[in-house]
C-alpha cells in the first residue's frame, strides 16, 4: 500500500493543482461551518493528507482533550481505509503516527507567546519540528486582528502553514461578498477559505477564497454518514 493510494481521497487532492499544495508556507487556511456540520472531520482529513506526504503536523485543540482528538483521527482514518486489507491499513497507520503531535490548550490559556514557547521546547529538545499547524477551536466570534497578525508572523518566521476551524452562525447574515461575519475583519490574513454549507440533505464544499477545484472533478460534498469528502454523483 503506497501513500498515493489514499491521498486521492483526501481534500487537498481535490482542491490543489498537480503536485502543489493550495496553502503556501506562511499561509493561513480556514474551514468554515456551523456547529455539527463537520469542521473537525474535514480538518483532520487535511491533517491526514499532510501526514501522508510525510509532513509533520502539530494538531492544536482548544476544545477537546488529547484522547478525543486521537479518537477523531482513528475514526477518520478507519473510514478512509475501510476497504483495505487490515494489516496494510494498520501498517500504514503506524507509519503516519511519528509525523503527528497533538497539543491541547484551554481557550483562555492559548496565547502567541505561550505557543511560541511550546514550539521552541519541542524543536530545541528534538521532540518534534512541525511543518503544519492545525488549530481547532480558535475563537472567531470576536477575532483579535492583532493576535492573529502576530500568529501569522510566527507562522511565516518558522516557514509553517496553518489551518483553522471557524464556527459560523445560522442567524448571522454574511457580508456583501458572502464572507461570514466572523471573518470580515480578518479575512485578509487568510489565503484559503473553504466553507461547508448544508443545503437540504447535502453538505457542499464551497471555495470562498484562494483555491480552485481540480479540473474535471465534480462538485464536492461531505458524505452525511462518514463526513468524508466525496464527489457529487
Amino acid at each position: 500500500m503506497h501513500n498515493n493510494d489514499i491521498t486521492l481521497r483526501t481534500p487537498l487532492r481535490f482542491l490543489e493543482s498537480e503536485n502543489q499544495d493550495i496553502l503556501k508556507e506562511g499561509g493561513f487556511g480556514a474551514i468554515l461551518a456551523r456547529a455539527g456540520v463537520g469542521k473537525t472531520a474535514f480538518l483532520i482529513q487535511i491533517a491526514l493528507d499532510y501526514l501522508l506526504m510525510n509532513r509533520n503536523v502539530l494538531y492544536i485543540s482548544l476544545n477537546d482533550p488529547v484522547e478525543k482528538v486521537c479518537l477523531w483521527y482513528e475514526e477518520v482514518y478507519r473510514n478512509i481505509s475501510k476497504s483495505w486489507d487490515k494489516k496494510q491499513a494498520k501498517d500504514q497507520w503506524d507509519s503516519l503516527l511519528p509525523y503527528r503531535f497533538i497539543m491541547t490548550f484551554k481557550v483562555e490559556g492559548f496565547t502567541i507567546p505561550i505557543l511560541e514557547e511550546r514550539l521552541n521546547d519541542l524543536t530545541e529538545q528534538g521532540v518534534f519540528s512541525p511543518h503544519v499547524l492545525v488549530i481547532d477551536g480558535y475563537p472567531f466570534d470576536e477575532p483579535d486582528e492583532k493576535n492573529l497578525s502576530n500568529l501569522k508572523n510566527l507562522v511565516k518566521q518558522r516557514s509553517l502553514k496553518a489551518w483553522f476551524t471557524v464556527r459560523t452562525h445560522r442567524h448571522k447574515e454574511p457580508g456583501p461578498d458572502g464572507m461570514p461575519v466572523s471573518l470580515l475583519t480578518v479575512k485578509d490574513l487568510f489565503d484559503v477559505i473553504i466553507q461547508l454549507q448544508p443545503i437540504g440533505s447535502e453538505t457542499h464544499v464551497n471555495i470562498l477564497k484562494g483555491a480552485t477545484q481540480t479540473e474535471g472533478v465534480p462538485e464536492l460534498l461531505l458524505d452525511p454518514a462518514t463526513l468524508m469528502v466525496k464527489n457529487k454523483s
